[in-house]
């Protein structure tokens, strides 16, 4: 597990005046500017971020030392990251999406399937992407728990009983 988690992330500017685009990755969009400071992926660069509305996909936000458009377009792809420590402890069955990442995935019977390789929500629930020998491009499986009756941080791993159709036979 990653020491950071990433939160966010930039997406332009907004307007002439400086403002950014934002994208927020927590499960309640609005938390983002609870962490205080943000982080680039790689540490090097931090981030102190004002929320100064809502916007489609995201919020308009003014970040400290950013005053012109240029400079807000500059940051465009920009991912904003945490400290891991400064998040929430979650109940029992809830996960980070970045842990779930790389965790080895095995049916029922102890067969290893794959990895999961991203988790992704469209507006209908995560769904963990899976790929692997035998899976001809990647099997998309409903994060839920009749799907996904175990999954174990501890020892890198999550079983799987997935409908059918999900997988190859």
């Amino acid at each position: 597990m990653s020491d950071t988690i990433c939160v966010g992330a930039i997406s332009g500017a907004f307007g002439v005046r400086g403002d950014v685009r934002l994208k927020s990755f927590c499960a309640d969009p609005g938390a983002i500017a609870d962490y205080g400071t943000l982080a680039s992926e790689d540490g090097t660069r931090r981030f102190d971020i004002t929320l100064t509305g809502p916007i489609k996909n995201g919020f308009s936000a003014r970040i400290d030392g950013v005053e012109t458009k240029e400079q807000a377009d500059a940051l465009s792809g920009v991912r904003l990251y945490v400290a891991r420590d400064s998040l929430p402890a979650l109940p029992d069955d809830e996960f980070y999406h970045t842990d779930l990442i790389g965790l080895a995935v095995f049916d029922t019977g102890g067969v290893e399937v794959g990895r999961v390789t991203a988790v992704n929500n469209h507006g209908a629930g995560d769904f963990l992407e899976i790929e692997g020998p035998g899976i001809r491009n990647t099997a998309l499986l409903p994060f839920t728990r009749d799907a996904v009756p175990t999954v174990d941080l501890s020892a890198g791993r999550i079983i799987i009983d997935p409908p059918d159709g999900v997988l190859p036979e």
